[in-house]
């Protein structure tokens, strides 16, 4: 079992937490993680793009010249893709590109991507995170505190109201808890800041 180092919202050391292999020691699939998170940019895709084919564009359909005597190549209407303002071959429209991931691919890729943090050394893991108030400060001097230098994911067991409000100012910092984790959002942010409770409570989900 891996054992990552345990802090206070100060920085300071306050022991270690064993974590579970299944969800924090598993074997990293990468094939897994690009699959859903591909399956999750593709849903992100409004898919409204629309171009027009020759059957679409305004113009005449009638024929520019008769087809034989004139020297020129032989063409129909002003429509026709190679004329300006003529239609489009293959003319792209309105799809859909969501595409569906087995639910053990999920439960693999969110394994991987746990791991993968544990692996790399990005994750923090605090004994608790309490604010008082929801002030953008107290969250910015916690994770200066903490060496966070780039983007971070804060990971908390339940939704904090105030820890979002606290923290959406930062940039490149998210906040969200284990309900609505994924594997996009673990594997986009630098380091990986989890709760001990929130660490616990994706063991009791992915073992």
């Amino acid at each position: 079992m891996p054992k990552v180092a345990m802090v206070n919202m100060q920085g300071k050391p306050v022991g270690e937490i064993e974590l579970s292999d299944n969800t924090f020691g598993a074997e990293i699939h990468e094939s897994a993680m690009h699959l859903v998170v591909r399956a999750q940019l593709n849903a992100k895709r409004q898919g409204t793009q629309s171009a027009r084919t020759r059957t679409e564009v305004e113009g005449s359909g009638k024929k520019i010249y008769r087809q034989k005597g004139t020297g020129n190549a032989r063409h129909h209407s002003r429509r026709a893709p190679q004329f300006t303002h003529g239609g489009m071959v293959f003319a792209v429209k309105p799809r859909d590109y969501s595409f569906t991931v087995p639910k053990k691919v999920k439960r693999l890729a969110m394994k991987s991507a746990l791991s993968s943090k544990v692996a790399e050394g990005d994750i923090i893991v605090l004994d608790k995170l309490e604010l008082a108030e929801a002030k953008t400060r107290t969250v910015a001097k916690m994770l200066k505190d903490l060496g966070v230098a780039k983007k971070a994911l804060i990971v908390v067991p339940e939704k904090d109201e105030a820890l979002i409000r606290a923290s959406r100012n930062i940039e490149g910092v998210q906040a969200s808890h284990v309900g609505v984790l994924n594997v996009l959002d673990i594997l986009k942010y630098d380091k990986f800041v989890i709760t001990q409770d929130a660490a616990r409570k994706c063991e009791e989900v992915y073992d």
